[in-house]
């Protein structure tokens, strides 16, 4: 087993009355450094999945999250066996994540660089050099000072994914990160966001809609296949699929 996140033999399986869905995972490496990013219908999933993989939605029973570093290996399903508030769970949790949510979700009492230094402080790593390279990398530097109301779409993106950058996460999860972003701004910003991941040697899944832009960019895309059964709806994910 190589370095990274692996995930195998996930069936999660959710209903809400009449209705009934299951999520299907044989099989899923994430590498550090290596970008991809998660299509699929509306309701195939998507969400669900990255919570899983971000620590943040309990793996179902029987499945298989394993952190792989060099010669340790840290059973992260285990860590849910303890309760969903307990200490090692959110200390892997913090280690291992950076997330950057649709809306952004900065606070808006603080300053862009306070919200970026949110994760330091949060892990313990605070480093002020390294949010003020953040700042300056992403264009942010001349704003860092404003609370995120003053800023554009466009610059509050971006300071959510110098926020999770900041505190060294191997891993950075982002859900649809230019949806609500005009075509331009969506390219900067994603073209930003990949080139300062790569040279942190930090891995991204991402989820999408838009395939044409995953293409131009030439990430690797997995898949979420839907289809309805007998049992309800299922959703599997699909080996990744070069661009």
């Amino acid at each position: 087993m190589g370095e990274g996140l692996h995930i195998a033999g996930v069936a999660l399986r959710l209903s809400d009355g009449d209705r009934r869905f299951a999520l299907l995972i044989d099989d899923l490496t994430l590498a550090p450094g290596r970008a991809v990013a998660l299509s699929g219908a509306s309701g195939s999933g998507k969400t669900l999945l990255l919570e899983m993989l971000g620590l943040l939605r309990p793996p179902p029973t029987g499945a298989q999250v394993v952190w792989q570093q060099t010669e340790d290996e840290t059973d992260l399903a285990a860590l849910w066996a303890a309760g969903v508030r307990n200490a090692a769970l959110a200390r892997m949790r913090g280690r291992l994540f950076g997330f950057v949510p649709q809306s952004g979700g900065l606070l808006s009492f603080l300053s862009i660089a306070e919200n970026v230094a949110l994760t330091q402080r949060a892990t313990g790593r605070g480093d002020a050099r390294r949010v003020a390279a953040l700042l300056d990398r992403l264009g942010l530097s001349e704003v860092s000072g404003l609370r995120p109301a003053a800023l554009s779409i466009g610059q509050r993106q971006r300071a959510a994914i110098a926020r999770a950058l900041a505190h060294r996460p191997p891993f950075v999860i982002a859900d649809e990160p230019t949806a609500a972003l005009d075509p331009e701004t969506a390219d900067s910003v994603l073209a930003l966001f990949l080139e300062t991941a790569r040279d942190e040697g930090c891995g991204v899944i991402l989820s999408s809609h838009d395939r044409d832009r995953v293409a131009r960019f030439g990430i690797d895309r997995l898949h979420l296949t839907t289809r309805s059964t007998q049992a309800g709806t299922e959703s599997r994910l699909e080996a990744v699929v070069p661009c």
